[in-house]
């Protein structure tokens, strides 16, 4: 049997609990320039794949991304898959100017086999964490290299 006392006690302590709130990891929208994004900002996983017409499952897959981590939200928020975000955006914002625009740099990205890669495309070197070499190769291109 539980006294008046008892009741009021523990709903004092319930309203406490939904009071207290944890501030969210502020999330930074997807900007034109992934070089603009500091390295301690968390890039907005949804607004990214809307920004390049993409569903999350769809940029998920584009990116190596387990869709297990679009459910919980601190995946997405940890440092290797903001990491690969970022590598990804930045690759598909170097090369939207060539391309005539962020979609059809996303489809050289995700399609356009390099030669000095050894026909592989850029999605399958970020995916597995060569990024840099993209970035290399296009910085090469970029003065005149031979692609």
């Amino acid at each position: 049997m539980t006294t008046g006392r008892s009741k009021i006690k523990s709903a004092g302590v319930a309203a406490r609990r939904k009071s207290v709130t944890r501030p969210a990891a502020p999330a930074v929208k997807a900007s034109s320039r992934a070089g603009q994004l500091a390295s301690a900002d968390v890039i907005a996983f949804d607004e990214a794949a809307e920004r390049l017409g993409l569903t999350k499952g769809q940029f998920a897959d584009t990116l190596g991304i387990s869709r297990d981590a679009l459910y919980r939200p601190a995946r997405l928020e940890g440092a290797k898959n903001q990491n690969r975000i970022r590598e990804a955006l930045d690759i598909v914002d170097r090369i939207s100017g060539w391309a005539g625009g962020e979609r059809q740099a996303l489809s050289w990205y995700r399609s356009y086999a390099i030669p000095a890669f050894g026909g592989r495309t850029a999605e399958a070197l970020v995916k597995d964490g060569k990024a840099t070499l993209v970035r290399d190769y296009l910085d090469a291109v970029a003065v005149g290299g031979f692609a």
